[in-house]
């Protein structure tokens, strides 16, 4: 008899009820004897990997990215967790890794630059005339919040390392509420996240 057989067995006769015949009580003490002593045999890392619980699942909630260890990175892991510092640290956990699937969307895209960095600062020296303001707006970069930096350098370690992006379905623009931008109004709408809209930007605009 296999060991999972048994241990189906002594669930059912345990499901009987708290009245068993004393001869099902005996069967179970036996079975529960062979499953200690086999236990008994193997080895203390074995066991351990029987008790150990899975691993937790990636998740969109701030309890989740708590959990997490501190992390830092290179230069490029540095510029992913500024801009979702300045761009994005007052919206949630899952509007925080948009952001970021945009910015690594572009890193992906032919039409912008091949990496973190050259993609956050596209534009910066003239100012508003960047490709995300806090890089070009006047105003000096201050990191005043040393939590919110912590949660989205994790965010920014998490997606640099290769994480999926299913949030915005290949979004290479966003705006918040408060603004329509010109392109919007011709970029396909892919989602919308906490207080930011996302687009893709097409392969071919229309000539009408």
């Amino acid at each position: 008899m296999t060991r999972k057989i048994r241990l189906a067995l002594v669930a059912a006769l345990l499901a009987t009820g708290p009245a068993l015949p004393a001869a099902a009580d005996t069967a179970i003490n036996k079975l529960m004897g062979q499953e200690r002593r086999g236990l008994s045999a193997m080895s203390q890392s074995r066991v351990a990997s029987y008790l150990k619980k899975p691993a937790a699942t990636a998740g969109y909630t701030r309890e989740w990215l708590d959990a997490q260890k501190p992390v830092k990175g290179d230069a490029e892991w540095r510029c992913l967790s500024e801009a979702l510092y300045f761009e994005a640290r007052g919206e949630t956990v899952k509007g925080q890794f948009a952001v970021a699937e945009v910015i690594l969307n572009r890193v992906d895209s032919p039409r912008y630059p091949n990496t973190i960095c050259g993609v956050i600062h596209q534009g910066t020296g003239q100012k508003y005339a960047c490709q995300f303001t806090y890089t070009c707006d006047g105003h000096a970069e201050i990191i005043a919040e040393p939590r919110a930096f912590e949660r989205v350098g994790k965010i920014a370690s998490i997606m640099k390392n290769g994480a999926k992006r299913p949030l915005t379905k290949g979004a290479t623009h966003y705006h918040t509420h408060a603004v329509s931008p010109r392109w919007s109004r011709v970029f396909p709408r892919t989602a919308e996240i906490g207080y930011h809209y996302f687009y893709k930007q097409p392969t071919r605009l229309s000539q009408n």
